[in-house]
């Protein structure tokens, strides 16, 4: 057996970045930035106002009350047709180019309209600079708005678009081939005869690529026959990567191991030190790289975590790769560790000092319960002593 930051070293390491695509702006949301994003104007192109009010000279409202000439209107979209000059204002509204001479804005709220002119009753917000946006204030031409390496949130993509961007270049989706395998699987809904199951590992393992920003593609149960199971792994050709759950153990029906053997794949490694997890098998089948993930549910779903959403986050040229670890305090007392790396599905509370898990009193490894509630996943290293409730430990976030 290898130890986990073994076996994390030597998957990452045969993965790269995927060539990037182009997409439109409006397709981008959740895809991985493989150009930076680099502004293509000022922004505002020019100085505009940030509230609705008057354009005036900030000279002219040192002393209150005054009364000034209004001697035109600007809206959003429209320029100035003159400059201000002294004992004048003009009209504005939120979004409107400042005309020349002003330097400040009075808020509508802080003045009286007096025929062609105006009231300035309150001057405290007539401060030179005040309520006017200059250009280029949120950013300047060639500026960098989003950095390569970033997944695209609404407000990335919303900054691409006011940098007047209309596509992105984004890492191109990697194609993640899912195989279940096993006699006794069967598929939600269907009747279950004595001695079978629901199949649960295919859609969560294609819901989890999903989330990680790849395309899942689902080939659905292999049975424990050879020629099945070589057929679906035919089918897996032009995928970057092939994921099987189940059959990599040591029963004798469990064949995924020798039948991709016998189709040519170079077996990196199989078995960790790890639980739950321990049978996970790694290797390469021409350009087609193959994880073969536990059947048990939450083995499958928490080995994914810790090598397939980090393998996926490598082909899509993310700049962080790997589950997020964070630090937490213990809930209860724990006993000393074996030899295996220990992933404890816990309950998570935030306090005033930060998390707090708890791990649930049964790990089981076909339970999805557990891990349906769980918030994290307490790291406990090999030979771990005991350790006491409220003690600092390491654990991998969820959700």
């Amino acid at each position: 057996m290898i130890s986990v930051e073994q076996a994390t070293d030597r998957i990452l390491s045969a993965f790269a970045p995927l060539a990037p695509e182009v997409v439109a702006l409006d397709q981008a949301l959740g895809r991985v930035l493989s150009t930076p994003v680099t502004a293509r104007l000022d922004h505002p192109p020019q100085a505009v106002s940030a509230m609705d009010g008057y354009a005036v000279r900030s000279a002219d409202v040192q002393q209150l009350p005054v009364r000034l000439k209004v001697v035109e209107a600007i809206a959003a979209g429209a320029l100035p047709t003159r400059a201000i000059g002294a004992g004048e204002a003009a009209r504005i509204f939120t979004g409107a180019a400042v005309p020349q001479g002003a330097d400040a804005i009075v808020i509508q709220e802080n003045t009286e309209k007096d025929d062609d002119h105006v009231r300035i009753v309150d001057g405290s917000a007539a401060i030179k600079g005040k309520h006017i946006r200059t250009a280029g204030n949120d950013f300047s031409t060639g500026a960098v708005g989003v950095a390569a390496g970033r997944r695209l949130t609404p407000s990335d993509i919303g900054l691409a678009a006011a940098m007047n961007w209309p596509w992105l270049t984004v890492a191109r989706k990697p194609r993640v081939a899912i195989i279940s395998t096993g006699n006794e699987l069967m598929q939600p809904g269907e009747a279950l005869a004595p001695g079978q199951i629901i199949a649960s590992n295919g859609f969560a393992l294609a819901a989890f690529v999903t989330q990680c920003g790849g395309e899942a593609i689902n080939l659905g149960i292999a049975r424990d026959e050879e020629s099945a199971l070589a057929d679906l792994i035919d089918r897996a050709a032009g995928a970057d990567l092939l994921l099987t759950s189940g059959g990599a153990s040591v029963g004798d029906h469990d064949l995924v191991k020798s039948v991709l053997k016998a189709k040519g794949m170079a077996l990196d490694f199989w078995k960790i030190a790890m639980r739950p997890g321990k049978p996970l098998m790694f290797g390469s089948l021409g350009a087609l790289k193959v994880i073969g993930l536990p059947g048990n549910p939450v083995s499958a779903l928490v080995t994914a975590t810790l090598f397939v959403g980090p393998a996926i986050s490598r082909m899509l040229g993310e700049s962080e790769v790997g589950p997020r670890i964070v630090k937490a305090r213990l809930g209860v007392d724990l006993p000393a560790n074996d030899l295996r790396q220990d992933y404890l599905r816990s309950a998570v509370i935030r306090d005033e000092r930060g998390f707090v898990a708890t791990p649930f009193g049964k790990q089981d490894s076909a339970m999805l319960s557990a891990l349906s509630r769980s918030g994290g996943l307490v790291i406990r290293p090999p030979h771990a002593p005991a350790a006491k409730a409220g003690s600092e430990v390491e654990m991998v976030r969820l959700g």
